[in-house]
């Protein structure tokens, strides 16, 4: 009778330490251009240019879906606050503008990051995730 719950104990063990726990983002991982997947639980459209790009020196640019923005950034372990101080002001589709709404608010209410399964997480305050990236590789 023991020798099963052992076993049971010994497997459940064996699968969570399977999965991934999120990681405190370094200045090197967070520098460079981040595709946008997700946007407040939204799938990002399709083929949408939405990309956010972390410079040096705290500087940050993107794609909102539809415009270019500006600003800065500033990164302490796990915290992150990012200020947008500009962007274009050209008219797209209204799926892109929609999205590039929604996709200005979140970053506005980024307080955290972290990666997980490769993915860079721009979170909350209250850890919920704001926005999904994907590090772009070409």
């Amino acid at each position: 009778m023991i020798k099963p719950i052992l076993c049971a104990i010994g497997l459940l063990s064996s699968l969570c330490a399977c999965q991934t726990q999120p990681q405190i983002v370094t200045q090197e991982q967070l520098l460079g251009t981040w595709n946008v997947d997700v946007v407040v639980d939204t799938p990002a459209i399709y083929n949408s240019p939405a990309n956010i790009v972390f410079s040096q020196n705290g500087q940050l640019s993107g794609n909102n879906s539809c415009n270019q923005f500006f600003g800065h950034y500033v990164q302490q372990g796990s915290r992150l606050q990012i200020a947008t101080q500009g962007a274009t002001m050209k008219a797209c589709i209204d799926a892109l503008m929609a999205q590039e709404a929604k996709l200005m608010q979140a970053i506005s209410l980024v307080k955290h990051v972290d990666i997980s399964d490769g993915k860079l997480n721009l979170m909350s305050a209250n850890g919920d995730t704001l926005l999904r990236l994907t590090k772009h590789t070409g």
